[in-house]
Formats: structure tokens, C-alpha cells, sequence
């Protein structure tokens, strides 16, 4: 690589630069030309003059083309693969598509590692569903069969029950009206305690043992577990986002999560980012930049984005 080729790839925005022909209006000039390839084309009044490219290098033409940000092509995630790699997606049959978050042992044998919603359709599922590998949503006809495993076990879902809720209200008021009328200071208060959830996780236990594979894509595997703290830096490989990276700034989380309709649920000792993920990357696992273990990611919105802790999802399935 030349000194020119070297000067102008430390240019912001530069990620290629090659001999091809000047272009003018999209047509070819015939002229020979440095092309220098940008992320994508500003005007020179955003850059600093160091990052301008000139006119003419060394007497040749240069020309500015935008050619996006270059990254590896990999696997499409929403494709069947058989081994499946962690980061794909997978699903309940009745559901859309999640995220296939870690392969786990448990008692040796080796599972595939999701959320409930994802594998268990929120406790709709029975042990022995099959579990289809693209998810549901994913699933072309030329794909064939696509089962991957079957449900072999879930954390039940602890629904926050809104009437019962309303109902200790109503009642309550009711009860209440009598001190107030005689000027008394004791008060009756609604007393109902919802079940408080820790995890939304759950395991497939594959057809076969090479069915699904240990890595996860764009990060290889994982190197063992670490607790969450809040300013570290983390990742995550799912369906829809694909590879991305984060900051906990949250820990010990109460997080009062929709599951769909008027269905509601309270998790508690969450972990907290800002956004990483999108629909499909329920599932996915949280790591820290060295491979470790951190959380499983079950939810989200806009402005962040919720993982249970690593150690509850252990304890919560016993895994080895």
C-alpha cells in the first residue's frame, strides 16, 4: 500500500480507495481517475481541511464515490442453517421469530437457550412442541422442514392480574368511606402482590446433537460469565440487529413489562442499556467485549433495552 493510498484512508469518512474511470453525471468520461470511496458524500463545509481530498493527486484525477459502510457479508440470520449458530433466528411453531441465545448443558445433555415468549409462546407452550428453526415468520416454502428440536422446559411468567388490582381499589375505597365519615386516621390500602418474575427464559432441547452450534455469529464463543456493573461495555448478536454494542446503565432494575394486550408482568434485578435490539432479537445473549456472560436479553423499547441477569437464568434452569 502506497503513502497516497495510507494519507487517504485516515481521512474521516474514506473506507476505500482504488484506479478505476472519472464519472461525471453517472457517465463514464474515459478519463483515468483515483477513486476514493466515502461512507457517505458531505459537503466540505462538514469536514475539517485535513479530511478534504484534493482535486488531482500527483497529476490524476480523484473521484469521490459513496460506497456505504463495508463490512463482511455473513450469514443471513433469518435463513435455515443446520448447524444452527447462536444469533439466528428460532421460535415456538405459534410464535413469529426470536433469537437462538447460547447452547447450555444441563445434566450434560445440551439445550438451546431462548426466552419463555420465545420458545414457550408466554406459557402457551407444552413440553414437546416443536421448536422451528428460521422462527415461524422466517419460514419460506422452500425451506422444507425447518423443526429444530422440541420444548424442553420454561420459566413460567408470572402475569400481573389488572382486575384484581381494580377490584382491591374498588374496595378499599368502599371500606375507607366509613373512617373518613367518624374523622378516624386509620385507612384500609389495596393489598394484592403480584408474582414477581426474575426471567423470561427457556430451553429447546435440539433433535440432534449437531443441530445447533456453540458460537455465536460476528462473536465467536463465550468464555465464562461475569456479573453486570453499571459502565460496562457490552454486545449482543440477535435476528434482527444483528451485532451490536451498548453500556449497562442500569442494575437492579424493577421493569414492568406489556406482554401483549392488556397482559402486563413485573421483573425485578434487570439489567438496563440503551437501545441494542429490536423486534426478533428477543433471546439474545448479553456479553461483555471479552466473551463473558452477562444477561439474556427479553425486552425493550425505543430508548433501552432489558436483559435478565446471567446468574438468575442459571439458577432458574439449574445449567451447569
Amino acid at each position: 500500500m502506497d503513502k497516497t493510498t495510507k494519507k487517504l484512508l485516515k481521512k474521516k469518512n474514506v473506507v476505500m480507495v482504488g484506479w478505476g474511470k472519472k464519472l461525471k453525471g453517472g457517465e463514464d468520461t474515459g478519463r483515468e481517475a483515483l477513486v476514493v470511496g466515502v461512507k457517505k458524500k458531505v459537503s466540505i463545509l462538514g469536514l475539517e481541511k485535513k479530511d478534504w481530498i484534493p482535486l488531482t493527486i500527483d497529476g490524476f484525477s480523484t473521484d469521490v464515490v459513496e460506497v456505504g459502510d463495508i463490512k463482511l457479508l455473513g450469514v443471513d440470520r433469518t435463513s435455515k442453517a443446520r448447524p444452527s449458530p447462536c444469533g439466528m433466528s428460532i421460535g415456538h411453531k405459534d410464535i413469529t421469530a426470536g433469537t437462538q441465545g447460547l447452547v447450555v448443558r444441563k445434566g450434560g445433555t445440551k439445550y438451546i437457550l431462548s426466552n419463555n415468549h420465545v420458545l414457550a409462546n408466554v406459557n402457551k407452550g407444552e413440553i414437546g412442541d416443536a421448536i422451528m428453526q428460521p422462527g415461524p415468520h422466517d419460514i419460506t416454502p422452500e425451506m422444507g422442514d425447518c423443526r429444530i428440536g422440541t420444548l424442553a422446559e420454561f420459566v413460567p411468567i408470572s402475569k400481573l392480574d389488572l382486575s384484581e388490582c381494580l377490584t382491591s381499589k374498588i374496595v378499599a375505597k368502599l371500606l375507607n368511606f366509613f373512617p373518613w365519615l367518624f374523622h378516624r386516621k386509620t385507612r384500609m390500602v389495596p393489598m394484592v402482590e403480584p408474582g414477581i418474575n426474575k426471567v423470561d427464559c427457556a430451553l429447546a432441547l435440539p433433535d440432534t446433537s449437531t443441530d445447533a452450534l456453540e458460537t455465536i455469529l460476528d462473536v465467536g464463543t463465550t468464555k465464562g460469565a461475569t456479573e453486570a456493573e453499571v459502565g460496562l461495555k457490552v454486545k449482543k448478536s440477535g435476528r434482527t440487529t444483528e451485532l451490536t454494542f451498548g453500556e449497562i446503565t442500569a442494575i437492579n432494575a424493577v421493569v414492568n413489562v406489556g406482554l401483549g394486550g392488556m397482559d402486563f408482568a413485573i421483573f425485578e434485578d434487570q439489567i438496563v442499556t440503551p437501545p441494542m435490539a429490536e423486534g426478533g432479537d428477543s433471546g439474545s445473549a448479553l456479553l461483555d467485549l471479552e466473551n463473558n456472560i452477562v444477561g439474556l436479553l427479553f425486552a425493550g423499547s425505543e430508548q433501552s433495552t432489558i436483559f435478565g441477569r446471567w446468574a438468575n437464568v442459571k439458577e432458574s434452569l439449574e445449567l451447569d
